[in-house]
């Protein structure tokens, strides 16, 4: 197949933990052609969706692991599959990048679907659950968010559409930063904001699970650095190796569906305790690491879903 990678710059990855990387590798080891290109190469083009790009090789080689053509112009129709793989921050220009996307479909599978990444915002889908998430408000004014504090403690505050635990705080209960805090984020930003119960088991990790079309694949532990509330790898989380429990079973299989329904091939849920905190459908990662912990190709699982949905749709 021809695959396309839609991706932020290839050359800082680090090849060690990155999913995206690991995707192109396990694509090249099937025999498939990969492009790459960045979201700013993406246009519309009198009906035709155009990326500036090159084409790519992988290596497992430090400083020396994407091996990049000419650039060229290409037009994404003629690929099989288009890879949504930038970070966050879920601003516009995300989002435009999701409705050009879209205009790829049925002829080109986009993954993970751009119509539903874009109506799937991490932090948002869970509230579709929510006997499976902690008490949780999202608004922008601060009378709100004082009166859920007043009725739950300790509590987290975060912006709606961040990313890799940037502008995550815990705010004790009588914490005087609250309007501080408020003034820095709606001095900058028209988002509301989303603030959740503080949830203690964090200190004894934050567990990552991996669904491959709906189906868990696996999970692993992302615990706090000393100091740290955060357990993004990002800022600084250790990974572990972790089962999954009889709770995590039960909440893969209360959203697996809706996730294979819409698309969503690759997602990395959040789970503290007994709670679902997030959804990743955008660019989740953990590739790696599982496949460290439990010596299984993970990717390939992906691949292998990858290929039934491309044989499905031209049957």
């Amino acid at each position: 197949m021809k695959i396309a990678f839609q991706m932020d710059p290839i050359g800082p990855v680090n090849i060690d933990a990155d999913s995206t990387f690991r995707l192109a590798e396990e694509a090249q080891a099937r025999g498939h052609q990969l492009f790459y290109y960045t979201p700013e190469n993406l246009a519309f083009d009198e009906g035709h969706i155009m990326a500036r790009g090159q084409s790519l090789k992988v290596q497992r080689v430090k400083g020396d692991h994407a091996i990049l053509g000419e650039m060229e112009t290409v037009d994404l129709a003629e690929f099989d599959v288009v890879w949504l793989r930038q970070d966050p921050p879920f601003d516009m220009f995300y989002i435009t990048t999701t409705h050009l996307l879209d205009r790829l479909a049925p002829g080109t599978l986009v993954v993970n679907d751009p119509f539903w990444v874009r109506n799937f915002p991490e932090k948002l889908l869970i509230l579709d659950f929510p006997d499976l998430m902690p008490p949780t408000a999202i608004a922008r004014d601060l009378a709100t968010i004082r009166r859920f504090r007043d009725r739950h403690g300790d509590i987290i505050l975060k912006p709606l559409y961040g990313n890799g635990g940037a502008g995550v705080f815990l705010l004790k209960g009588g914490d005087s930063n609250l309007s501080s805090l408020h003034e820095m984020f709606t001095g900058f930003s028209r988002e509301p904001l989303i603030v959740q119960k503080f949830l203690p088991d964090v200190s004894k990790g934050d567990k990552r699970v991996i669904l491959v079309d709906g189906e868990p694949v696996g999970a692993i532990n992302r615990v706090p650095a000393e100091g740290e509330t955060r357990s993004n790898m990002h800022v600084g989380g250790r990974p572990e190796k972790v089962e999954l429990t009889d709770r995590d079973l039960e909440i893969c299989a209360a959203i697996g569906p809706l996730l294979r329904e819409k698309g969503q091939v690759f997602v990395g849920i959040d789970v503290i305790g007994r709670y679902l905190t997030e959804i990743n459908v955008t660019s989740p990662t953990g590739i790696q690491e599982l496949e460290r912990f439990d010596d299984v190709n993970i990717a390939g699982k992906i691949w292998d879903a990858i290929e039934a949905r491309r044989a499905a749709s031209a049957a």
